[in-house]
């Protein structure tokens, strides 16, 4: 096999990280699946990592960016035969730089060139993956790829995914002074491709490439992969939003805590159409593939929790759960009294920095914010029950009984939610269009 013959020459030559054979091994997890790529490519590539470490321990080149792309796309490759395989390495969350749960924002005090950056690279990701997901629909659509040949959807759902996908993105196209504007859903895609396309650095490309091995072979899990790739893009951003408001409210800055939380709103709530794109999944197809992801879940989403505990310290038996026990380093912040916006807000209005019109601009934007969080959890819901119904979650998890139980887990305790007229009092078998 290729994958062999190029791995041993590598390994042979020096095993120089600038000129590994991402091409022969990724085409054999794609042709097969991840969960079913065979023990000999896993084993040259636990080999290789092996000759990685040797070498960086030899040359001192631990650090270099081709060193790092190598052990990232290894770490993600060889989580299963590891026996680490989880939600995060599922995603590739390290190969498209996106925080397992730590790390910081721009911070308010910096220049506004850099929090400009900071938010544009969140865009720039968010329109990469969604572009990219929406392109293998159009490449399967046209037989310009092979790739996870089963359970084709049909035109109709491909033309839906169109419109969803490019709705989903325009916000962010918006704020990059990005337009798609053609009326043909093929044609929009095919445009915003190339936009994304063009945007992206040689670095990026093959970080996005290389992001993508699904477990197995059927068409819709690649849409998967990057609407939750998107959605953590979307909750590291929140957590930096709420960092910059804790603060800015420790610091008397009221306006800017109020713009913060209103930016971290407008994100979520303009993310709002990722979820109508998810739930055009097939539940066939997403019942097959879900059968090779056990050991991921959800609840093991660093950028979620950590969103979560920026906002407020959880209770003991949340601290307790399953997704909690599931990032213990994030636990360990909680417990050691890491910053909220429930605190701060506290702390501010107790000491006097926060009164009158300027506490009421913060407590309006602190509700308007918990009852998008407050929506999006119920939309979260809705969507698994349409596409699990009873079964149990993956990742050793309960599935649609856990997510019922955590919808209404209040979002701040120093404020209370803004009452949601856009969402039904009990669940629905459906989800937003």
């Amino acid at each position: 096999m290729r994958f062999v013959r190029e791995l041993t020459s590598w390994l042979s030559g020096g095993a120089d990280p600038d000129s590994f054979p991402y091409l022969p091994v990724t085409a054999e997890f794609h042709r097969t699946g991840k969960h079913f790529v065979g023990k000999e490519l896993l084993a040259l590539l636990d080999e290789t990592r092996s000759h990685v470490a040797a070498r960086a321990t030899g040359t001192g080149s631990a650090d270099s960016g081709p060193a790092r792309l190598l052990r990232a796309f290894l770490d993600v490759a060889l989580d299963k035969w590891d026996g680490r395989y989880d939600y995060r390495s599922y995603l590739a969350l390290g190969l498209l730089g996106l925080p397992d749960g730590g790390g910081g924002g721009s911070g308010d005090d910096g220049p506004v060139a850099e929090l400009a950056a900071t938010r544009e690279g969140r865009d720039r990701l968010l329109v990469h993956l969604v572009a990219d997901a929406l392109a293998f629909e159009l490449a399967a659509a046209t037989d310009a790829t092979d790739l996870l040949p089963e359970q084709r959807p049909g035109p109709a759902l491909v033309a839906k995914r169109y419109r969803l996908g490019v709705r989903a993105v325009t916000p962010a196209l918006s704020r990059l002074g990005l337009t798609v504007d053609d009326p043909r859903p093929a044609a929009a895609v095919a445009a915003l491709h190339a936009l994304a396309a063009a945007d992206r650095s040689a670095a990026e490309e093959r970080a996005l490439r290389l992001s993508m091995l699904p477990v197995y072979l059927s068409h819709d899990e690649y849409l998967f992969i990057r609407v939750l790739q998107s959605y953590e893009c979307v909750f590291a951003g929140l957590a930096d939003e709420l960092r910059a408001a804790i603060d800015a409210l420790d610091a008397g800055r009221a306006v800017t805590a109020a713009d913060r939380l209103a930016y971290a709103r407008d994100q979520l709530a303009s993310a709002a159409p990722l979820f109508s794109l998810l739930a055009s999944m097939q539940p066939e197809s997403f019942r097959t593939f879900r059968a090779y992801t056990e050991g991921a879940s959800a609840i093991q989403s660093r950028s979620y929790k950590l969103m979560e505990s920026l906002c407020r310290t959880p209770e003991g038996s949340r601290l307790d759960s399953a997704a909690y026990r599931s990032v213990p380093e994030l636990r360990d912040r909680v417990r050691a009294g890491g910053p909220t916006v429930d605190a701060a807000l506290r702390a501010a209005v107790r000491d006097g920095r926060l009164a009158g019109a300027d506490r009421d601009l913060v407590q309006g934007r602190m509700r308007e914010f918990a009852a998008t969080v407050l929506h999006w959890r119920r939309t979260h819901h809705r969507l698994a029950v349409r596409m699990l119904g009873e079964r149990p979650g993956t990742g050793y998890t309960e599935g649609t009984p856990y997510l019922a139980e955590v919808r209404a887990i209040p979002v701040f305790t120093a404020v209370a939610a803004e009452p949601d007229p856009a969402a039904p009092s009990e669940p629905s078998g459906g989800c937003p269009e």
